[in-house]
């Protein structure tokens, strides 16, 4: 690669005095993704699609997966980064920004060897502003390996999706669209986690992530807690059109899990208005999708973000999902979950994203191989 000036450094939007072929960061973990949600209301399929940039490891990456009934179709591609950082392609997988923060292209091209595998061509539109998240950081040991900054927005999407020989036509009455950027340092695999990994594992991990679009409003929550229940990201936000932002207090989550195991069947979100009005914003799980199959989050055993995969590497799978016993590393990572919401009297949609591995006192969980009981408890009323 030549040392010499890329055609973003004509823009003047530098942040350092650096190319903005450079990150401001020697970390070897920057990056740069996003990643969005398209959903029908009935819970029939789920399509998560993203890409990411990772500027020190010279990788960009996709994916998409479309969860229709027990079948997760998957195609993942990599590539080496070239200079054209406004080029959002790899492989058969495009990200066209046709107007920042509020509409974007997203299309899989079909694969000529199976005309009948996973292909779409979606417009995203935004329904709302694009809304900050809170500065999310985490540390192992005294290292910092994670800060990303974050923002979240909710909309409709229109265009067509194909797999296994059928066509699904996305129209905004009937299906959501929900979307998420950030950027920052975030692990990448391959690299030794040191003393720090080995004498200071971690007891136990809760997250929740939930991007919900109602017809006048947007609501996100978020909460991630260690293993004694302690808060380290909250959030609780609505957004509407001309209004200001209004903060919903300090959520707390009752989840209802499957029998036998970590995977939510319906969870009530307890938030409060400015008033100091409690509010309740339930989700009725509709379909899932495990991010560690097929979407290249970790603990995914066949590929992982922001690895090299070497020029022009393209893997197009569909994972069966009738076996819950087939994919076990799966409930060791976070799953995307499709949802229909209440609060307030209104119906709304989006994504409740939960992942919940070790301990958590709060949930009665004891360590990484606890699961719910054949009798569900509400979270907080554990044996203390």
């Amino acid at each position: 690669m030549s040392d010499r000036p890329i055609p973003l450094d004509e823009y003047p939007i530098h942040q350092a005095p650096l190319s903005m072929r450079q990150v401001a960061t020697s970390d070897r973990n920057a990056y740069d993704r996003c990643i969005f949600h398209v959903l029908d209301h009935t819970g029939r399929a789920l399509l998560i699609a993203g890409l990411g940039v990772y500027p020190n490891t010279g990788v960009i990456d996709a994916y998409a997966t479309l969860r229709l009934g027990d079948r997760l179709h998957a195609v993942r591609a990599s590539d080496a980064l070239t200079d054209d950082r406004l080029a959002l392609t790899v492989g058969p997988l495009t990200i066209t920004v046709e107007e920042p923060l509020h509409r974007l292209r997203l299309t899989c091209d079909p694969d000529p060897a199976d005309p009948d595998g996973l292909s779409y061509d979606l417009t995203w539109t935004a329904s709302f502003p694009a809304a900050w998240e809170p500065h999310h950081t985490q540390h192992r040991g005294g290292r910092l390996i994670l800060e990303g900054r974050r923002f979240v927005q909710a909309g409709t999407c229109t265009g067509t999706l194909r797999a296994a020989g059928e066509q699904l036509t996305v129209t905004p009455g009937e299906w959501t669209g929900t979307r998420d950027r950030s950027w920052g340092v975030r692990p990448i695999p391959g690299e030794d986690g040191g003393r720090a990994a080995a004498e200071s594992p971690t007891e136990g991990f809760h997250w929740i992530w939930c991007p919900v679009r109602f017809d006048d409003r947007f609501v996100m929550v978020i909460l991630q807690e260690d293993a004694d229940g302690h808060r380290t990201l909250n959030e609780a936000l609505l957004v509407r059109d001309g209004a200001p932002d209004r903060q919903l207090g300090w959520p707390y989550a009752d989840i209802s899990y499957r029998p036998g195991t970590r995977h939510p069947e319906r969870a009530v979100l307890h938030l409060t208005d400015p008033g100091r009005k409690p509010l309740e914003l339930t989700a009725e799980i509709l379909t899932s999708s495990p991010l560690a199959l097929g979407a290249g989050y970790p603990p995914a055993d066949d590929w992982q973000h922001g690895t090299w995969q070497g020029r022009g590497w393209t893997d197009r799978r569909v994972y069966d999902l009738s076996d819950p016993t087939a994919h076990r590393l799966a409930a060791y990572g976070v799953t995307d979950h499709a949802a229909r919401f209440t609060l307030d009297g209104r119906t709304g949609y989006g994504i409740f994203e939960h992942g919940s591995f070790g301990r958590h006192d709060p949930s009665g969980f004891t360590g990484y191989d606890s699961v719910a009981p054949d009798r569900n408890r509400r979270p907080g009323e554990a044996a203390r």
